[in-house]
């Protein structure tokens, strides 16, 4: 690491460690005082890791900005446990904010500001949002609170909620803060779901659940003041905020924000980011690494050191074993160690993180055989096998959480290698949904009917164990069920985008529609534009070939869409039962349907969803 780079993270620093702390806000400040001057976070500014193309924040720095904007909030009439709305974008400016609102003893509300110029497009979803939130403040930057007013007057009207612009705030302000009374159980933060399977709500985040989640990392990761982390993940996301902005703060390690949309520009930004800055601890959901691999050249891999890099963590969305052997094979001369590869498990209902495994010990893969386990059975196969389906482990629950494996009808806890659905308890695990009883109750009230043991949050993940180590199979509401045999639409999709060149990788989803009285498989996949010149028959016949061959069922229907229309998260994940609805009523814009349009099949207009 370069000499001016290395003293300005300040990497050889020993702060104390903490232990019980009652709130981040009390973390912040011992930080801010013991070690003023240490980083806390490094900003790179363009999409090169150049000396010059940093921008700094110490903790004392972090400590004055986030005083001066609580106290900002203050003098615009936020009481404590008021619900105030961030749009930022990613970097620094949404970082003081969101400490500013901790401080204040607000409650932080989390969204996607998306490009300044479409904001207008987006604001039904932002009212919706601050409406279920009952939030009446938005704290923002200056140029897109001009943009949020303005847009506000012309297509809402009505009442408009305080706009603060966050960056507008004098450093002098710090002086005026009022420290609010906060402890381990005030809710400091709603936490939305991504929504791929339903309406976002939004998860009551207690400063508890932070500091303890926080702790559970730490404890996976190994993560120690010496640690450098690296985190291009949105940070308005479980994954990007706690695990990339806030347990940095907690282990004392300094951490590069990098932006999301620089990241997915150009995924070389990050790998380079690592070489410079030494970075030991970084990560992202599977497709991250599967982008490096097809968009990192042969001519930037040269220029790669990546030795440093120990955590190389994994999860949010399932992990293909598949990439993790073709990204350790491409960056195997860069120093790349395959040992770092570390999959773990979280859900925004329990913080983040709930099961992961040792640092170094790296990903532990089982072969399966694919036709016991569509009948929930996890039965080992040999590797080599036509029905052998690999799975990646999770790593094992934590000390002082529960993890256990019930059965979702009986409620009867399944022995090891029986797939059921994962349940978990412990102190990281949310009190519930903001306004919301009934949802609440169904899924963080539940009890196991063999013991009563209770009450555990139902994640509607399937999964198994064995030997101790968490396996996850898939969710309960994206199985397709066909002749009784219970498909994982992932699986199917993979299988699917690989068996023609023309198709995005990553962009299709496969769900059922009763028709004629039976369950039929329906393939709704995105063709990349540079092939939207190419016989689409050729496609569907790849695509049909390729599921029969390997999963032995008929995909009754196929759909070829134009790029960008299969229905995502924020945060990537395919939204299975939109793309069903949208489909099947005809809004999405289609290249090729098999059968043909006039079949009535197609002609269902969305009765086949009900």
């Amino acid at each position: 690491m370069p000499e001016r780079l290395q003293e300005s993270l300040g990497v050889t620093a020993r702060p104390q460690s903490p232990t019980e702390w009652h709130s981040f806000v009390e973390l912040l400040r011992h930080r801010a005082t013991t070690q003023p001057e240490r980083t806390a976070y490094l900003f790179l500014k363009e999409r090169s890791a150049e000396d010059d193309n940093f921008s700094r924040i110490s903790y004392a720095s972090l400590d004055q900005q986030a005083r001066a904007i609580a106290a900002t909030l203050q003098a615009a009439g936020v009481s404590a446990g008021d619900k105030v709305l961030l749009l930022h974008q990613p970097g620094a400016d949404f970082v003081t904010a969101f400490f500013g609102c901790l401080y204040a003893g607000a409650v932080a509300v989390t969204t996607y500001l998306g490009h300044r110029g479409r904001l207008r497009q987006g604001l039904p979803k932002i009212v919706d949002l601050m409406k279920d939130a009952e939030s009446k403040f938005v704290l923002t930057s200056a140029d897109a609170a001009t943009i949020f007013t303005t847009a506000w007057a012309e297509v809402i009207g009505g009442d408009e909620p305080r706009v603060i612009a966050s960056d507008d705030v004098s450093p002098e302000m710090a002086d005026a803060w009022r420290p609010a009374a906060i402890h381990r159980d005030t809710v400091t933060l709603l936490q939305y779901t991504s929504g791929s399977t339903s309406r976002p709500r939004g998860v009551m985040i207690t400063h508890g659940n932070l500091l303890h989640n926080s702790s559970l990392i730490a404890r996976g990761f190994e993560s120690e003041p010496s640690s450098v982390g690296i985190s291009w993940l949105p940070p308005y996301h479980d994954m990007g905020l706690i695990g990339g902005i806030l347990q940095p703060v907690f282990a004392g390690f300094p951490v590069t924000i990098i932006s999301p949309f620089a990241f997915l520009q150009q995924p070389y930004c990050w790998l380079q980011t690592i070489s410079k800055v030494r970075a030991t601890i970084t990560g992202g959901p599977n497709f991250a690494y599967e982008l490096c691999l097809r968009k990192v050249t042969p001519e930037q891999r040269a220029t790669l050191d990546l030795s440093s890099w120990k955590i190389a963590f994994n999860g949010a969305e399932p992990i293909h074993p598949g990439t993790l052997e073709r990204f350790s094979a491409a960056f195997a001369d860069c120093g790349f160690n395959p040992k770092a590869f570390y999959p773990c498990y979280g859900l925004a209902e329990a913080t983040l993180i709930v099961a992961g495994g040792k640092a170094l010990s790296g990903p532990k893969v089982v072969h399966l055989d694919r036709k016991e386990l569509e009948q929930d059975t996890a039965v080992p196969a040999p590797e080599n096998s036509k029905d052998a389906k690999p799975v990646v482990g999770c790593g094992q629950a934590f000390s002082d959480q529960k993890v256990v494996i019930v059965d979702p009808e009986t409620r009867y806890a399944c022995p090891d290698k029986r797939v059921g659905e994962v349940w978990v308890s412990g102190p990281s695990v949310s009190s519930g949904y903001w306004n919301r009883p009934e949802e609440t109750l169904k899924t963080f009230c539940a009890y196991r009917a063999d013991t009563n043991e209770g009450p555990f949050l139902r994640t509607g993940d399937l999964g198994f164990f064995n030997q101790g180590e968490l396996f996850v199979t898939g969710r309960i509401k994206d199985i397709v069920i066909i002749n009784g045999r219970n498909l994982y639409p992932h699986d199917l999709e993979i299988s699917a985008q690989a068996s023609h060149p023309g198709l995005q990788s990553g962009s299709g989803a496969i769900f059922s529609v009763e028709y004629d009285g039976q369950e039929r498989l329906v393939v709704a996949q995105e063709v990349q534009r540079e092939a939207l010149r190419t016989e689409p028959q050729q496609m569907v016949a790849a695509i049909r070939q390729a599921i029969v061959r390997d999963f032995d069922v008929q995909a009754y229907a196929v759909a070829l869409l134009k790029p960008g229309q299969v229905p995502k998260t924020s945060s990537g994940k395919i939204r299975r039962a939109l793309c069903k609805s949208a489909l099947m009523s005809h809004s999405l814009e289609t290249v090729h349907l098999h059968p043909a349009p006039e079949n009535s099949f197609w002609r269902k207009d969305g009765a086949a969803c009900d």
